[in-house]
């Protein structure tokens, strides 16, 4: 095993798609969105109300910071996909380079980064998402089975000292090693 793809159980009699490199000279892996899921227009979506809120200073109705942290939330595209990888590797994840000109979708972390202990994860089994933004002014609808990104498994270096720093093992998805 040294790193590949699988279907997260839930999505076990789902019909979801195993990532694919679509040419011979791909580096990426096509992923697909594992549901029907709307990004909402700018002219909708929470996440630009809230730049705008905040831009403007108008901050009636918004409590705290947990409130404005709460309205500036992308969308996450789930993919019923994980993945495994070796010791000293990740899986980058990054946008297809049609989806800002013909959809207007972007990614607001502009790349993704699973790493090897995010696999199994007792949190979500290690299901990878795609977070994205439509910055059009038409919502924009995901189909099931249409390709949302692409991953790009990557080697990483550490640095000098790396080995003395205590770290702890991963127990949460998405997100989990912010908290």
């Amino acid at each position: 095993m040294t790193r590949g793809f699988e279907i997260v159980s839930k999505y076990a009699n789902e019909n979801i798609n195993i990532p694919q490199r679509s040419t011979q000279q791909a580096a990426g892996y096509d992923f697909e969105a594992s549901a029907d899921i709307t990004l909402p227009s700018i002219l909708s979506n929470p996440f630009f109300k809230g730049l705008n809120v905040f831009s403007l200073g108008k901050l009636s109705g918004i409590k705290d910071n947990e409130d404005l942290q709460n309205i500036l939330k992308p969308v996450l595209v789930p993919t019923g996909i994980k993945a495994y990888m070796g010791e000293g590797e990740y899986l980058q994840l990054v946008s297809r380079s049609s989806g800002p000109i013909k959809k207007r979708i972007m990614m607001p972390n502009a790349v993704g980064i699973v790493d090897a202990d995010y696999y199994n994860n007792e949190g979500n089994e290690g299901e990878i998402f795609f977070q994205f933004i439509n910055f059009g002014l038409k919502d924009v609808h995901i189909k099931k089975g249409e390709r949302i990104g692409q991953g790009l498994f990557l080697p990483y270096l550490l640095a000098d000292g790396d080995e003395s720093v205590e770290k702890s093992d991963r127990k949460g998805g998405f997100g989990s090693t912010g908290q």
